[in-house]
């Protein structure tokens, strides 16, 4: 029997909400989900957090500029994710934008598992030779990892979301809006937020230094349709600044100034761009992407976002496209033998049921 409840709210939130202008329904739709004032309903990037506010954003930010000028060799780290591959994207064109000499690694998740491991640290250095690492969505449990890149002479800048463990990796910087002490208002970010708030830091720190001026400055707004496309794919909460990210990331899509890659994702799973939602972000251009690193290479995701060719792109997205459709009937065998071991199972008084078969896809698997 289907069963509807009521989502509480607070009557004295709602009529707040309601004497500042807002319809008495949206009021208190708006109050049941923890809007407090009418503010927090807009979705200009004026109204985002500002930079500073992220504990070590401004460390981070020196620290790359140094970089740059001392002409250093970055490799990105990224997670196998849709949420580390356009953490990924946004790194490279972004530190690309400020002068960087940027290149990535993503972990084959069948090989090496997740996170900056030792063994990752060891491909990095054995195929990139850099003189900097900066994670993107995973980083900040990798005590081991960080310490194997120390010990190699790299410097580690760790950008990630994810809670952290009893230990934080010994990294020359970390950001991360759950690390101890951060006292950033959001703890929602998601990797390529973490991300985006570095390279706005970053810009600020070289338009101190002279290098950029509001006139010539890069235009990082040109990141967000992927800033949005990670956020929602993460399933992060929209709590009001990440709904100005997804927001104003949506804005481009629909008018047409997304990057070429997103473009064609749109494209392969026949969505219109001009009507683009965080549900075509969530279930139909993200699962996309997330298949590459859940049954082959997510680096094949990362060129999707990276080129500029739209050619190209979309010749990967219709790759993408076949590699999604076959996760699925993966998914639906699964599926198909989960029922049937559940047909022997007894439940007496078990209050969980795992399932379990040696058969199944570990990329596959999770979902």
């Amino acid at each position: 029997m289907t069963r509807i409840s009521t989502r509480p709210y607070s009557f004295r939130q709602a009529e707040f909400l309601k004497q500042s202008g807002l319809h008495p329904a949206l009021a208190r739709l708006f109050a049941a989900r923890g809007i407090n004032t009418s503010e927090e309903l807009s979705t200009e990037l004026v109204g985002l957090i500002p930079p500073q506010r992220l504990t070590h954003t401004q460390k981070a930010a020196a620290f790359l500029a140094d970089a740059i000028a001392a002409q250093k060799k970055l490799v990105i780290v990224a997670d196998y994710d849709c949420d580390g591959a356009t953490a990924c994207a946004v790194g490279l064109r972004g530190l690309r934008m400020m002068g960087a000499h940027v290149d990535y690694i993503v972990p084959n998740r069948f090989e090496y598992g997740y996170g900056l491991t030792p063994e990752i640290v060891a491909l990095t250095v054995r195929e990139k030779s850099p003189d900097i690492i900066v994670t993107v969505d995973n980083g900040i449990a990798s005590v081991d990892g960080v310490a194997a890149a120390n010990a190699c002479g790299i410097q580690v800048l760790v950008t990630d979301h994810h809670l952290p463990g009893d230990t934080l990796p010994q990294a020359a910087v970390i950001v991360n809006p759950n690390q101890p002490h951060c006292e950033f208002p959001s703890k929602n970010l998601a990797g390529v937020g973490v991300m985006f708030y570095v390279l706005l830091a970053l810009r600020a720190e070289l338009r101190q230094r002279g290098i950029f001026d509001q006139a010539n400055q890069p235009k990082l707004d040109t990141l967000l349709d992927l800033v949005a496309l990670g956020t929602v794919a993460d399933v992060v909460k929209l709590d009001p600044n990440n709904r100005i990210l997804v927001a104003q990331g949506l804005k481009r899509m629909r008018a047409g100034r997304m990057h070429a890659g997103i473009a064609a994702l749109f494209r392969v799973a026949a969505r219109e761009p001009r009507l683009a939602s965080p549900f075509d972000l969530g279930f139909a251009v993200g699962p996309r992407l997330n298949a590459a690193g859940r049954l082959a290479d997510m680096s094949l995701g990362i060129e999707c976002l990276c080129t500029d060719d739209e050619g190209r792109a979309w010749q990967i997205a219709q790759e993408l496209n076949s590699i999604n459709a076959e996760r699925k009937d993966i998914e639906r065998d699964m599926q198909d033998v989960a029922l049937l071991h559940l047909d022997d199972f007894q439940a007496q008084d078990s209050h969980t049921i795992t399932v379990f078969d040696e058969g199944w896809h570990q990329g596959v698997i999770g979902i």
